[in-house]
């Protein structure tokens, strides 16, 4: 080949990977963040938020280089949104930000309820961070209700087990995190929809059957051949948190359940042509790392990386 995995490796150091001390920069605001909060409860035990903790890809070490904004949860006592509308508890958690941060200089208007969140918009740095509201059950590893993004039904999730599943395929593959944030950005440069949930499931599924290759071209090949050969038809079920037993499939659709909760399978936010969409991504994909891999000059293999990596990949 007319180029090296340390070439795609230093594209990725330098385009894809987030910067650094951007993320010590935002992590930094976060942590005040939930420090403040947890200071005010413990000043004001009824308070009807309970915790803040701190998920997203940045927390899973996925994050991007287009990153502006972090993801959170704060956690609302039960019995305070009894029966509340989901329009209503991002109210409800509005209001106890608003008077936990005011005393911290910040304004109201930097708290803008949008669908499913909340936005926290700090005026210096430009973040945002997302605030989702997590309802507990009261069951251990902070297991609790959030409203999903594409349905708005409430959703069984758990913050740190889903951390630790992330983390034990990091500690297994090495390049796990890597190649989630490389094809994250191929997703976006291609401009089509796929979940980054959905795309860090599938390559911890590659990661349990067969192990994800230290080579970045091999790897990439894993992953885009795993889409085209099964077309997403293969369940993918993990027995981290639960049995195969507790899955319901669905005939003929997607089956590919989140880790922690056995009733969320994520198939079913992909529509036909969302599917189709993601099989001729990887298709074409596929296709332009072998005319990459097969060129004979190193401006065609340039050109057919461009395909995948958009127009600021170079060798």
């Amino acid at each position: 080949m007319l180029f090296t995995n340390q070439d795609l490796k230093n594209f990725i150091e330098k385009k894809v990977n987030v910067d650094s001390e951007k993320v010590k920069k935002y992590r930094k605001q976060v942590n005040n963040l939930r420090d403040n909060l947890t200071d005010y409860i413990k000043e004001n035990p009824d308070f009807g938020l309970v915790k803040m903790l701190h998920s997203g890809s940045v927390r899973k070490g996925t994050a991007i280089s287009t990153l502006n904004d972090m993801d959170v949860a704060v956690y609302v006592k039960p019995d305070k949104v009894a029966n509340y509308t989901e329009e209503q508890v991002l109210s409800y958690m509005k209001d106890g930000l608003v008077k936990v941060y005011k005393r911290h200089n910040m304004t109201e208007d930097q708290f803008s309820p949008g669908k499913h969140c909340l936005k926290v918009s700090f005026k210096g740095s430009g973040l945002d961070v997302d605030v989702v509201p997590v309802i507990p059950t009261g069951e251990p590893n902070d297991m609790g209700h959030l409203i999903a993004q594409d349905t708005g039904e409430r959703v069984l999730t758990s913050i740190p087990l889903h951390l630790s599943f992330i983390q034990s395929r990091k500690a297994s593959n090495p390049n796990y995190a890597t190649m989630v944030r490389v094809t994250k950005w191929w997703r976006n440069k291609n401009d089509f929809k796929m979940k980054s949930f959905l795309i860090e499931m599938i390559w911890a599924h590659i990661a349990d059957t067969e192990g994800i290759s230290d080579d970045i071209v091999t790897a990439l090949q894993q992953f885009f051949r795993y889409i085209v050969n099964t077309e997403l038809k293969d369940p993918i079920i993990f027995e981290d948190n639960y049995k195969k037993s507790e899955v319901i499939l669905v005939e003929g659709g997607v089956n590919i359940f989140d880790p922690v909760n056995p009733e969320n399978n994520l198939g079913n936010s992909l529509d036909y042509i969302k599917l189709e969409r993601i099989l001729d991504e990887a298709d074409e994909a596929l296709g332009y790392l072998s005319l990459a891999m097969q060129a004979s000059t190193k401006n065609v293999a340039e050109a057919s990386l461009k395909q995948i990596f958009g127009t600021s990949f170079s060798l």
